[in-house]
């Protein structure tokens, strides 16, 4: 009578596979999360592409003239502005239907408006602070388009507050007109607006942006410069 024995791994084989899947798990997981962030930042660019064509629509029924600030003394805020000229719909002023409005990167998905828009005006060339501008702005009176920035990835600091409806608190702050404002920048107090507002390290170790020329580009934080957000170079 033969008898079969029965085949078992041991010990050491077990160990060895254990020791193999880890490797592989060590070398696919880190770029499965670079693919993710990749596509993360290309859904991101193209809303911001989107709002684009809706910021371009605005321009050409309002005479070339574009939102600043507030909503450029309207007292609505740009994304508010942009509705209009959206295929999106909301309903009782609820902006949580409204996808290009969001970068999916944006840590807290409630916040339903991931941008902030040029508002920043200066006196002249050598003018390094700048003010903010409530009143539109034509686009004829920016002569470097595709090198100047119309928007850009928020930041997502404690102080940012969270949009969810038209109305709610922070709609002011949803622009840019300050070097406090600028990724670089470490300031945080917001008593006084001094906040930082464009998105340090939303992708890799910049954010997106679109032009006025409606282009959109990623730029690292320390390559972006007051020079970029001037209407007037």
């Amino acid at each position: 009578m033969v008898v079969h024995r029965r085949q078992a791994f041991t010990l050491i084989e077990l160990l060895v596979v254990i020791a193999i899947i880890a490797l592989l798990m060590a070398v696919l997981v880190p770029a499965l999360r670079r693919a993710r962030d990749q596509a993360r930042e290309v859904v991101c660019k193209n809303n911001l592409r989107q709002v684009g064509l809706a910021a371009n629509m605005y321009a050409e029924e309002w005479e070339q003239l574009i939102p600043r600030g507030l909503g450029g003394g309207t007292g609505h805020a740009w994304y508010q502005l942009f509705m209009p000229c959206l295929s999106l719909k909301v309903a009782d002023g609820d902006y949580r239907s409204v996808d290009i409005y969001r970068c999916p990167s944006y840590p807290d998905k409630d916040q339903t408006v991931c941008f902030v828009v040029n508002g920043w005006g200066f006196k002249d060339r050598s003018d390094d602070v700048g003010f903010e501008v409530l009143e539109p702005t034509r686009l004829t009176e920016c002569a470097r388009r595709a090198e100047t920035i119309y928007l850009a990835d928020n930041e997502d600091g404690h102080w940012r507050d969270i949009i969810r409806k038209a109305g709610d608190e922070g709609d002011n702050k949803c622009d840019v007109w300050s070097p406090a404002h600028l990724p670089n920048s470490n300031t945080q107090n917001v008593s006084n607006a001094d906040e930082r507002r464009v998105a340090r390290q939303r992708h890799r170790t910049g954010c997106n942006t679109i032009f006025l020329d409606w282009h959109t580009d990623w730029m690292a934080a320390d390559e972006m410069t007051i020079d970029l957000w001037r209407f007037e170079k």
